[in-house]
């Protein structure tokens, strides 16, 4: 699939290395080269950096995640040491027949040692209870999910001088698509701290309260590049950026601690936040040369798929003004979503094994076969249920697209029509009586995400033919819906409105 063709495939089940996650669920945050957490068992708060490293064993219905930790507190007048090594096993359940899957995630190793000062709490396998559930709602284009977390971890303190128990209840959102991911966890800790009196007037045991909100987001976008020299076949060209950004914030209610012990009336209060970022990764695209779309009001947005190679051709020509086909359109979604990743690349091969074993390709649609160059994206969208067909089992590939078509293609593809209110409600738009049932909770559900609007008469016009230039530019739209709005919605509404 040209520059969509990445080594990822777009299944069913997660592949967590190229998605963004949070690390454990400490609440910190890495780059390439640092990790960084607080951590709260003395009672104070405490930025502990140093190294993670991560390993990843995946089969096809289940996930080994190892994670091994080398942490130091970050200000060099504290002493203390953190070393921690965790392993998570993750197995996916598909639920036959729901487009969900069920991921339920256990500790089978958990080993913690951490020195602060003259204090070390220690925890073993032995020490710990962890149940982490997941429900995954598998979408043509997108996979949306949430789950609950519940742990218990207890620390020996210096060798019997006292317990150290941190309860952990929480909840991840999140999601991922070929054009980014975004897994966000609120957590709640609750410390109980008893530890034996070291004096006779003495108070060491405490109790706190730490939530953590941390996020971590992998997002593509598309920069313009412009060719500095003067004499080039050409002008300039866009960049494919991917980056990776984690945020946390941990806002805790601890003991004010004294230098005579902990004050019983008084509370230390506050929130730390942490932030990293990885170098973003570049890759130039194709530049497009096309004659007729110099100066065009949707030039940007042609250009732009052209070069992710969501719109192809050897023509110098793009028709920008021409009508928008059903089946140009239909291909064109599939490709910038990457629905069904490498599977068209042996579609061919595939193809003529059936025909050489006397198989019959199955009858989709009676005006397309599978002999035709683009069957493989119609089957595609067919199989998930992007495209339906009457009961004349017609496609009608070369019609011009209409708007309400084209809307209802887009929002099936994100699996969002079910989130349209009741039947009998009324759309926005000025309009809405020419709006046809079948794809009023596409155009109710595409208006609320910001996807499509009103023109200035606030008309949605679903009945127009769309147009290749207006077609380009709702799919960009629609592109920027899932690299920029999902990621606000699940990352920086949650950890700074939440």
């Amino acid at each position: 699939m040209k520059k969509l063709a990445w080594t990822m495939i777009f299944i069913l089940l997660f592949h967590s290395m190229a998605w963004a996650a949070p690390i454990e669920f400490s609440g910190g945050v890495s780059d390439e080269f640092q990790y960084k957490e607080v951590v709260f068992l003395s009672g104070k708060p405490v930025v502990f950096v140093g190294t993670v490293n991560v390993k990843i064993d995946e089969k096809q219905e289940e996930k080994k995640a190892t994670y091994t930790f080398t942490l130091s507190p970050e200000d060099i007048d504290i002493e203390g040491k953190l070393t921690r090594k965790v392993t998570l096993i993750t197995t996916y359940t598909p639920v036959t027949g729901k487009g969900q899957t069920i991921a339920n995630t256990k500790v089978t190793r958990y080993t913690e040692n951490v020195t602060i000062g003259q204090d070390t709490f220690k925890l073993t396998n032995s020490d710990i209870q962890f149940f982490q559930s997941d429900i995954i709602d598998n979408r043509p284009a997108i996979d949306f999910y949430s789950g609950n977390i519940q742990a218990l971890k207890r620390y020996e303190i210096n060798g019997g001088e006292g317990i150290a128990q941190v309860k952990i209840t929480g909840e991840d959102v999140g999601y991922k698509n070929f054009w980014g991911s975004t897994q966000t966890q609120l957590l709640d800790y609750v410390y109980t701290i008893n530890r034996k009196a070291q004096g006779e007037n003495e108070n060491s045991s405490w109790e706190g309260t730490v939530s953590v909100k941390v996020s971590d987001s992998t997002t593509k976008s598309l920069q313009y590049s412009q060719n500095e020299a003067n004499f080039s076949s050409f002008n300039g060209g866009y960049i494919q950026v991917v980056k990776e950004g984690m945020i946390s914030q941990y806002t805790y209610n601890l003991p004010r601690i004294t230098d005579e012990g902990i004050d019983p009336f008084g509370r230390n209060q506050g929130t730390i936040s942490l932030q990293a970022s990885k170098v973003p990764k570049v890759e130039r695209l194709i530049v497009p040369k096309f004659r007729d779309t110099a100066g065009h009001w949707a030039q940007q947005d042609i250009e732009k798929l052209y070069s992710l190679g969501v719109f192809e051709g050897n023509t110098s020509f793009f028709i920008p003004d021409g009508s928008m086909t059903r089946i140009d359109f239909v291909k064109a979604v599939v490709k910038a979503c990457d629905i069904g990743g490498n599977e068209e690349a042996d579609s061919s091969s595939k193809r003529s094994s059936r025909k050489k074993k006397g198989e019959v390709e199955e009858i989709i649609f009676v005006d397309i076969d599978s002999s035709h160059p683009d069957y493989q994206y119609v089957k595609k969208a067919f199989e998930k249920n992007i495209i339906t067909r009457g009961t004349d089992y017609r496609f009608n590939p070369n019609e011009p697209l209409t708007k309400a078509e084209a809307v209802t293609i887009l929002i099936r593809v994100l699996g969002l029509e079910g989130k349209a209110p009741a039947p009998g409600y009324k759309t926005s738009f000025s309009d809405d009586s020419k709006i046809p049932n079948w794809a009023k909770d596409a155009v109710y559900m595409a208006a609320e995400a910001g996807i499509i609007g009103g023109d200035n008469n606030n008309n949605v016009n679903a009945h127009k033919q769309l147009k290749r230039s207006e077609a380009s530019a709702l799919l960009v739209r629609f592109l920027e819906f899932l690299e920029k709005d999902l990621q606000k919605d699940y990352s920086e509404n949650i950890i700074y409105y939440y």
